[in-house]
């Protein structure tokens, strides 16, 4: 297969290919989380925050917890905990240099998301964090998002997708490990099965820790 393709240039190009947006589509988008917003929230335990660093290299991280977890402040600001990840912090380091952030949060069963623009910070106030504790574990830190946009998303995607439905989940058997992956991934180490054994003990023991 080719690596060349028909490229667009410009906006005015792509839009010439495209219908103008509904009424409903651009009048949806609220500047603070209304009554709705906040009770979606209220039930989501699962979001995916994207950032970018300054030099335009973007990153798309997932979190989850509890329906709950994320505390909704006042209608323009709410608290994301950063719970134990694997350290890399991509998402912290960006924030430092290009604080602009879209958070998509979803619930099971329902196939329309919350999409949240705006500004984030790092926070450290112990009076802040305690908020968060769960099984008698503190987050280190947490992510204040100054919110500018939130709007419903559509339900399509996940409708085409058929991301809730039971009949749509694989066989896991039938996909590689993570185990076997890490284990390609970082050439020289541990075997599969090591990589699996720890990923059990490190799940069971340190999702809190």
């Amino acid at each position: 297969m080719s690596d060349k393709f028909t490229e667009l240039d410009n906006e005015r190009e792509l839009r010439e290919i495209y219908p103008e947006a509904g009424e409903r589509a651009v009048l949806k988008v609220q500047g603070k989380l209304d009554k709705h917003c906040v009770d979606f929230i209220a039930r989501s335990p699962f979001l995916c925050i994207g950032s970018a660093s300054i030099d335009g290299y973007a990153d798309v991280s997932p979190r989850g917890d509890p329906p709950g977890f994320v505390h909704v402040v006042s209608p323009n600001l709410l608290l994301i905990p950063d719970r134990p990840g694997n350290n890399r912090l991509d998402t912290m380091t960006n924030i430092f240099e290009n604080p602009k952030v879209g958070i998509i949060f979803f619930i099971p069963g329902v196939d329309e998301t919350l999409r949240v623009n705006g500004d984030a910070r790092v926070i450290t106030d112990s009076s802040e964090l305690e908020r968060f504790e769960f099984k008698r574990h503190v987050p280190v830190a947490a992510l204040a998002v100054t919110v500018h946009e939130a709007f419903l998303h559509c339900a399509k995607a996940l409708k085409r997708s058929h991301l809730w439905d039971p009949e749509s989940k694989i066989d896991r058997k039938s996909f590689t490990r993570a185990g076997d992956i890490f284990s390609d991934h970082v050439k020289g180490g541990a075997s599969g099965d090591e990589v699996e054994a720890y990923l059990k003990e490190h799940y069971r023991t340190e999702l809190y820790k």
